[in-house]
């Protein structure tokens, strides 16, 4: 374009990368700092906590005990430990190290599923033909209704232990209130358990109550980190576990 200087956007980019306002240069007060840091690499374990800090914006100098005390929801997800001394001490955070965030994926597909599967659309929902059958929301819309949501769920559990659905997304069954919650959207925090079978499963033998994470599983991994395949398409280590089925990420809900 003829007219622009090409020095406006960068120099403005690289004042902010490199300060870590970003705002206005002229009103340095009022923008937001710390935006931008410059990432920790004195050891291993330094550089893992900086990129899995977390920080509450509130003024530091308040005297507030609530935001900085440890709450139920944190369980598993935020490491109840690391945390600074002194006026930032509750405010940041680091996040467990197993945990994640999800990235989200489209939720149209699954709605589709359902739909085959049985899953009647909200808007040809009769409420007094069934007064008793069981809502489906998925991220918080209301979609559909189901008459038989134990055979649902355990259907969706399985396409998404077999790696058909992401495994990000979280299933959620209020059995009391008579709804199937189901979300795929971005941001949620989440943490990995080792998988209980639910059910006795004639395919892989394994009885109602048990893990799927079988012995042969761990002595492979075992195997795995003494001698590492040439190949590493081959290796299965963590990543493995989640398509075998053997783990699985719940988020707070």
């Amino acid at each position: 374009a003829v007219g622009i200087k090409p020095g406006t956007l960068s120099n403005g980019l690289k004042y902010s990368l490199a300060t870590g306002n970003w705002g206005d240069q002229k009103k340095a007060m009022s923008s937001t700092a710390g935006v931008s840091q410059v990432l920790n690499r004195y050891t291993f374990a330094s550089t893992l906590s900086h990129l899995r800090r977390t920080n509450t914006p509130i003024g530091r100098d308040g005297k507030l005990a609530k935001p900085r005390q440890l709450h139920n929801t944190h369980w598993g997800l935020v490491c109840p430990a690391e945390t600074p001394e002194g006026q930032a001490c509750g405010l940041v955070k680091n996040l467990s190290l197993m945990c994640y965030v999800s990235v989200g994926s489209p939720s149209e597909p699954l709605i589709e599923f359902m739909i085959n599967r049985g899953m009647e659309v909200v808007e040809e929902y009769e409420p007094l033909r069934y007064p008793h059958a069981t809502k489906i929301f998925v991220n918080g819309v209301w979609v559909g209704i189901h008459q038989d949501p134990k055979h649902l769920v355990s259907q969706v559990l399985d396409t998404r232990r077999k790696s058909y659905l992401q495994y990000e997304v979280s299933l959620v069954r209020e059995i009391r209130d008579q709804e199937f919650k189901i979300f795929s959207d971005a941001g949620r925090v989440m943490r990995p358990v080792f998988t209980v079978q639910q059910e006795d499963d004639p395919e892989t033998g394994i009885e109602k109550g048990h893990l799927v994470l079988t012995k042969e599983l761990v002595n492979k991994l075992a195997k795995e980190q003494a001698e590492p395949p040439e190949d590493p398409s081959e290796k299965i280590g963590w990543g493995g576990l989640i398509p075998a089925g053997a783990v699985e990420y719940l988020d707070a809900e």
